[in-house]
């Protein structure tokens, strides 16, 4: 794979952009799950702005590339980037868990364009993924699928139920990622149902498996070449992350999970990720 410093820049800030986003949603909405948007951002970023194909005025063209978020909880991630994608206007933003309005706590297909399933229910969006990528190949179809799933969504049997199917039909065009941040709702995955040994684990699965840092996007292309050129099996690419990425209060801690963030903890975040005083005082003008 080649890519310039250049374009590394570019999705760098691009990622950026996603966050201040992320964190002006919740401060607006009241609160939110911050933890796992904010340790997915980089992962989404190389995928939409990068690896996928996908046609923005057309997010049901029959040939574009798949990606179900598993973990649904982090969808605010998922509506940041349709924002600079224009599968949303930005204005919309500020509608995130509005009982009528189309950014759900939980991403739903058909209210929001671009949504590719309904989840929110842990675990299912990887069985999802094989039925897709399963259907390109009966159909004649190059698109490929991208599932993300969490940590604590591995407590899910149904995730490995999947697994084995997934090898057991060769879908090399299935390629999964795990936000592995290390804690799930109340605690570390550690203390409630330990992964560790998780490569050999896949690996036993018939998975391709590959390691990286979640954070570093050169990274995480790179392994996203390599997914695309295995034959005969899927990949499973476990993405190091932070749970609560960039937001200096909750930084790795469960308690990043789900935020209602104080004045100061707006200002601080905001002001890391780099925004002036102007934009923050607008934020915060918002708050509920």
């Amino acid at each position: 794979m080649s890519i310039s410093n250049n374009q590394i820049l570019e999705l760098e800030k691009i990622a950026q952009r996603i966050k201040i986003k992320i964190i002006k949603m919740l401060t607006v909405s009241g609160g939110g799950h911050a933890g796992g948007s904010m340790s997915a951002v980089e992962i989404l970023t190389s995928l939409y702005f990068h690896e996928m194909k996908f046609n923005p005025k057309n997010h049901l063209d029959e040939n574009r590339d798949r990606f179900i978020l598993s973990k649904g909880h982090a969808s605010p991630a998922l509506y940041a980037v349709f924002s600079e994608i224009g599968f949303l206007t930005e204005d919309s933003l500020w509608t995130l868990h509005e009982i009528d309005g189309p950014l759900q706590m939980h991403p739903e297909r058909g209210l929001c364009p671009g949504v590719e399933m309904s989840t929110g229910a842990l675990g299912q969006g990887l069985s999802a993924g094989i039925g897709m990528a399963l259907g390109a190949r009966i159909r004649g179809k190059d698109f490929r699928v991208y599932v993300l799933i969490g940590d604590g969504e591995m407590d899910e049997g149904q995730i490995w139920e999947a697994a084995m199917s997934a090898s057991k039909f060769k879908l090399d065009n299935l390629t999964t990622i795990i936000d592995y941040n290390k804690f799930s709702l109340t605690s570390s995955t550690t203390e409630t149902m330990p992964l560790e040994p998780l490569a050999d684990k896949w690996k036993s699965f018939g998975w391709n498996v590959l390691e990286i840092n979640g954070h570093k996007i050169p990274e995480i292309l790179e392994a996203l070449q390599q997914a695309k050129e295995v034959k005969g099996k899927p990949t499973i690419i476990i993405a190091n992350t932070f749970k609560g990425h960039n937001i200096p209060s909750f930084e790795n801690t469960a308690a990043s999970h789900s935020v209602s963030f104080t004045l100061d903890q707006v200002r601080e975040t905001l002001k890391g990720l780099g925004c002036d005083e102007t934009e923050i005082n607008t934020t915060i003008t918002k708050m509920k």
